[in-house]
This record gives C-alpha cells, structure tokens and sequence, in this order.
C-alpha cells in the first residue's frame, strides 16, 4: 500500500454491515465518522479523524430511502473534499435513479444524470457501482467509473447447487446481454423472456424465446422491487422448464408484494447479494443472500496500490 497517501474506509449508514466485512477482508479499520438526523429532518454529518492527503474510499449504498441515503453520500463527500482528503471514491452497490437514464416522455428529468453531476460538481474522483440497471450512465461521468457485476459470484454458488439441466433466462431484453455473459462463463444456454411494461409497477410477460423443455430455469435480473419478475414466471412453465425455478438478482430492494409473491410454488429460491442490506424481516425462507465484500475489497486494493482492474470488469 501506498505510505504517503494511506488507504481509508468510511461508510454512511445504509449498509455498515458491507463496509465492516468489506473492512475485515482489507485488513483496515472502518474509518469514524457520524451521520445525525436532526429534529427538522436535516441530515448533519461529521468525519471523526483526519483525512488529509489519505486515498478515501466512502462506500454507500444509495436504496430506501434513497433521497436520505443518497444526500447523506453528497455531504460525505463534500466534508471528505473539506478535509482535503488526497482522493475520494464512492462505492455505491446500488446507484440510485438507475432506471430514469433517458426521456421516455416529454418533459422528465434524467434523474440519473443529476446524480452523477452532483457528485462530479462536489469534487468525487471515482465512482464503483454494481450491475447498474441502465450502462449507458457510466457516460454520464467526466471520471473513472468501475462497473463492476456479481456475475462471479452467481456463477460460484449456481455451479455449486448441481441443478438439473440448468439453463439461463433473461427476465426480459434489456437483460438480455447480462444473462447472455451468464450463459457464456458458466457455459449454460440462454432463454428470453419476452415482457412488455404497462407501467412502473406492471409488466406482463407475452412469451418465451428458446428451448427450455425439460430444464432448471435460473432468472437472471438486476434488481428485484415490487416482484413483478415473480409474477410473470408461469410463462417458464407453460413453455415446459421444470417446476424448481431460481432467480439470481443482484439488488434486493424487495417492496412487502416481493416478498409476498415468493410464495409462489413454483419458486425454489431466490438469491440475492448483499448491494443492499436485507433486514431481518425481510429474510423471507426462499431467501439466500451472497457476499460482494470481496469483490468490493479486491477493487478497492488494486485502485489504491495503481494496479489495473480490467479483469474485473471484462464481464460487465
């Protein structure tokens, strides 16, 4: 590691559980800091040690309530900039605004891209996220992005599990180049599902595009809200796929219907990562939640020592 410029962890408050495992795979201490709501509802935050000329890593992850979690990264990071920290980088698992990347009617804002100016404008050197629902924000950036996937992670547990003739399916087209990489490492075929949304909240599914007679369906998405993935999974079986279906989605927002519609009998198991931290109520039977602490460690160390990252992100 570096002498002259030390490597620093700090951490907001949505997922300090992320940045203590991500803390004990670095070997580091978790950096202090204090995050206060205050009567008003103002959000103050304070470092409690020095930073200057320190390489800083602030990790958030931006999920409910997103507005709160995502301000209190901003004033993180402006503090930190205050501090005359040498660099800031943010990790942020789950990058809010992801799906309002582009005008679909007149007269909306691109939310996403407000978020990446704000950050760049308030001082951020780097910014690491993780299975972003829309890539093309990575060009919303003026500097380094690491667009890293779980896909690794997935493939491990899933290659582990011995199912019966697994095969992969992309929950609908815009996943279908991410469970494509999928299919590709863990030497799978690939299925589409066909989905047309009515709504933010409704999609129907209206059919299946490759052979799945016979087969273990493994649903791969980016992130699981209200569930309406759940609801759209009998099209699999009327198709023919064995009636064990799993589903690996990366970030576990996971509204009361998702949890509601993992009743389904026909769901095996749903597995998530830890992007965002699922709280012991909603650690539902069918659950099982997968690390990126080290995922998320081995970036941190190569960015810091100057090393590359690409083999990383060569499946992104």
């Amino acid at each position: 590691m570096s002498k002259h410029h030390p490597l620093r962890l700090f951490s907001g408050e949505a997922n300090k559980p992320l940045a203590q495992e991500i803390a004990r795979y670095l070997d580091v201490p978790l950096g202090k800091c204090t995050t206060t709501l205050l009567p008003d509802s103002e959000i103050h935050v304070q470092i409690n040690e020095p930073v200057r000329e320190q390489d800083v890593f602030i990790l958030q992850s931006c999920s409910a309530p997103v507005n709160d979690h995502l301000l209190e990264l901003l004033l993180y990071v402006d503090a930190l900039r205050r501090a005359s920290a040498h660099s800031i980088t943010a990790i942020i698992p789950y990058f809010p605004y992801a799906r309002q990347e582009r005008m679909s009617k007149g007269r909306e804002a691109v939310s996403a891209k407000v978020v990446a100016r704000m950050l760049e404008t308030l001082g951020i050197n780097r910014v690491i996220y993780m299975d972003i629902h829309a890539p093309a924000i990575q060009g919303f950036f003026n500097v380094p992005i690491d667009p890293l996937t779980a896909l690794p992670v997935f493939a491990e547990y899933f290659q582990k599990s011995e199912l019966i003739d697994p095969v992969i399916v992309a929950a609908d087209v815009g996943r279908a180049k991410l469970a494509g990489k999928y299919a590709e490492v863990m030497g799978l075929p690939l299925v589409l599902m066909h989905k047309r949304r009515t709504s933010f909240e409704s999609v129907k599914a209206t059919h299946v595009v490759g052979e799945i007679q016979g087969r273990t369906p493994i649903v791969i998405d980016d992130m699981i809200a209200s569930g309406s993935v759940l609801t759209q999974l009998d099209a699999l079986i009327e198709a023919g796929a064995r009636p064990e279906i799993h589903l690996a989605i990366t970030h576990p927002i996971l509204l009361p219907t998702a949890l509601q519609r993992l009743n389904h009998p026909r769901i095996k198991e749903l597995v998530v990562t830890n992007t965002i931290y699922v709280p012991p109520e909603k650690r539902h039977p069918k659950l099982t939640v997968l690390s990126v602490a080290d995922l998320l460690a081995d970036v941190i160390l190569r960015i810091h020592e100057g090393r590359s990252v690409s083999s990383l992100l060569k499946l992104t």
